[in-house]
């Protein structure tokens, strides 16, 4: 079988589940920053999509999940805040996210990863953050997930000595939330999956937000209420509750 040429990322949709899945193994599926804008479609075509209830992101090949923008681009395109911009949307979307990390993942990919919900890994993973290797002082957006998602020990500890971690490590500080056998990282996924697609999808999504705020330190109690108010009303809770009850 001839090998398939690296791509932009690419889109695949599944019953529930939409795929991004990154496609460049050949060069540890970087992302370029025209990918940007590839990313972007394809979270407005999964969003679109009726049947979809939760958002996968993988990479191709058999090392690495992502090693994050070349330095290349990152000296071509240094004052881009695109890809912060997408990654932010990322972190705000309704649908649960979900990252499957089969291998390494590096730079601006472990922010790509902390921007999802759950991370799934296996135990060839290993992450690192190079940025001060390379004299960069990372992006706002991503040392507030660090800080956010592992911790200010873990975040700083990460940044200030760019040195690699293994997958227990990445376990033991929650940048993993899961570490599975690679043979049992497809169906973990998987599983995850059909939990989402089982719950109501306006809860799910009320849910996710107001657990960010609150992490973030900026829930407003007023929408926190109103959020639950909402859904004590809603025609959704009462089928669900009728048919357990009939049950």
């Amino acid at each position: 079988m001839p090998d398939v040429p690296d791509t932009a990322p690419l889109l695949e949709l599944d019953g529930a589940r939409a795929t991004i899945r990154l496609n460049r193994p050949a060069e540890h599926n970087r992302l370029d920053p025209d990918d940007i804008a590839v990313v972007h479609a394809h979270l407005d075509a999964a969003l679109a999509a009726p049947a979809v209830r939760a958002l996968v992101f993988a990479g191709s090949g058999p090392r690495t999940f992502s090693s994050g923008y070349t330095l290349q681009a990152i000296a071509a395109r240094l004052d881009e805040r695109a890809l912060e911009a997408l990654l932010d949307r990322i972190e705000r979307l309704p649908l649960p996210t979900v990252a499957a990390i089969h291998g390494g993942v590096f730079g601006g990919a472990t922010d790509l990863a902390l921007c999802c919900d759950l991370r799934i890994g296996v135990p060839a993973c290993r992450m690192f953050m190079p940025a001060a290797r390379f004299a960069l002082h990372y992006y706002p957006g991503g040392l507030r997930r660090y800080v956010e998602r592992l911790g200010l020990s873990a975040a700083t500890k990460l940044f200030l000595t760019a040195e690699p971690i293994d997958a227990q490590e990445m376990l033991r500080i929650g940048f993993l939330t899961d570490l599975v056998d690679a043979q049992r990282l497809g169906e973990t996924v998987a599983r995850y999956v059909e939990a989402f697609a089982a719950n109501d999808p306006v809860a799910m999504s009320g849910m996710k937000a107001s657990l960010a705020e609150l992490a973030a330190g900026r829930a407003d109690a007023d929408r926190l209420e109103r959020r639950y108010l909402d859904s004590l009303a809603s025609p959704a809770l009462r089928e669900r509750l009728a048919r357990r009850l009939g049950a």
